[in-house]
């Protein structure tokens, strides 16, 4: 038999990639299973994005390959998305590089920086992929604390008094994935000047910023962060695209080009019609998203509905497409509570535990189904509420 690299040994299959196929098993037309588990958007993107992806590819001449550093139209519309939500004047020529999705780019990104032995800093709970690619490229993976006590913020001054010098990259996510934490602005000017101080690339990964939040911000936007910093952004949440695949990573000159020499070697180009329909979704006005926001709002509400009925606690101020709620005390084993409510109810939710230890004693209901779904959840985990605690009173 063929022996796999060294460099996969520890890394897993991603959870969603398995987990999605015992959850359709499970699927029947006499009990469906209701799926609030990923975030991907069921909602359809702006209509012109659409029209400009069909028009497009009827011509003839758009379906050969084209530049690695996108089309001009596209990176300007992402110059002016990030200059109108942000604040952020960015040079469309040299510090934006459109990606088939942001989580290409956190591939590229390691490769482009990190050297085999070295830190990178990974938020926990935090998004998988982190610690995966960072295990892909041989770097330790070193692990800072999201902490509930700071409302899932980050402690800023227990990192300056540790040995930061084998650090070369630190991920962030804000708004953060699974908490729905939003940091300040004073909180993402602390991140930047500890990165300077140690001299460590800072990579914000900021898909959630117009979902359930009035406050957008971007990394690079706080002063000194051109000089250690690179965001990543994606059309997939925010403008309803995931299955697209297209994003972006901004930053200095110097930084977007190290990654372009690695996507350079990757592929070739991204299809001219995915271009220029991001270039017509990202002139979205603020009605669409006003719009948006408030079926999310909505749903949200829903999503509270159906934790209550289980008994979690929760913040009702978070932003992105998910709830965090933590698991009831009485509950010992959360994956195999949430694998238990699946079985009886045919309603998945994700378990917290494979965003890190930290979020052991958390779940997470995603906002990407209809109010009707979520209904029909809430019915189901009701009925299931009732009968264990049906159960248990029998047996007192």
């Amino acid at each position: 038999m063929i022996k796999t690299a060294n460099r996969i040994a520890n890394v897993e299959e991603y959870y969603f990639s398995k987990k999605l196929a015992e959850v359709r098993g499970l699927d029947s037309p006499a009990h469906p299973v209701i799926n609030l588990g990923i975030g991907s958007p069921d909602l359809a993107p702006a209509p012109a994005a659409v029209e400009a992806l069909h028009a497009t590819a009827q011509k003839a001449t758009s379906h050969g390959y084209q530049n690695y550093k996108g089309v001009p139209a596209v990176r300007q519309a992402i110059q002016q998305f990030y200059k109108t939500t942000y604040g952020v004047n960015l040079n469309p020529e040299t510090e934006i590089l459109p990606l088939m999705g942001s989580k290409e780019g956190i591939m590229h990104i390691a490769m482009a920086f990190v050297n085999e032995g070295e830190e990178v800093l990974i938020p926990d709970p935090g998004y998988p992929t982190y610690s995966s690619v960072a295990k892909l490229v041989g770097a330790k993976v070193r692990t800072y604390p999201l902490q509930e006590s700071l409302d899932w913020g980050i402690d800023v001054a227990a990192l300056q008094q540790s040995d930061l010098s084998k650090v070369k990259i630190m991920w962030v996510n804000f708004p953060h994935m699974p908490t729905g934490r939003v940091a300040s602005r004073e909180e993402l000017s602390a991140l930047v000047n500890l990165a300077r101080q140690n001299n460590f690339l800072i990579v914000n990964d900021n898909p959630y910023s117009l979902i359930l939040n009035d406050n957008p911000q971007s990394i690079l936007a706080v002063e000194g962060a051109e000089a250690v910093a690179l965001e990543l952004n994606s059309l997939s949440k925010s403008h309803n695209m995931a299955g697209w695949r297209i994003g972006w990573v901004a930053g200095n000159k110097e930084l977007v080009d190290a990654v372009l020499r690695v996507k350079s070697n990757m592929d070739s180009g991204m299809f001219l019609g995915l271009q220029l329909a991001a270039a017509e979704a990202l002139k979205s006005g603020a009605a669409w998203f006003t719009e948006l926001n408030s079926v999310y709002k909505k749903r949200r509400t829903a999503a509270h509905k159906i934790l209550n009925a289980l008994g979690c606690s929760f913040s009702e101020n978070q932003s992105g497409l998910f709830v965090w709620a933590k698991a009831p005390a009485y509950v010992p084993d959360v994956e195999k509570w949430i694998d238990e409510v699946l079985y009886a109810t045919h309603v998945f939710i994700t378990p917290g535990f494979i965003f890190g230890a930290g979020g052991a004693r958390y779940i997470r209901i995603s906002l990407c189904a209809t109010e009707e779904k979520l209904s029909e959840a809430l019915i189901r985990i009701q009925q299931f509420m009732n009968k264990k605690s049906n159960v248990s009173s029998l047996k007192k």
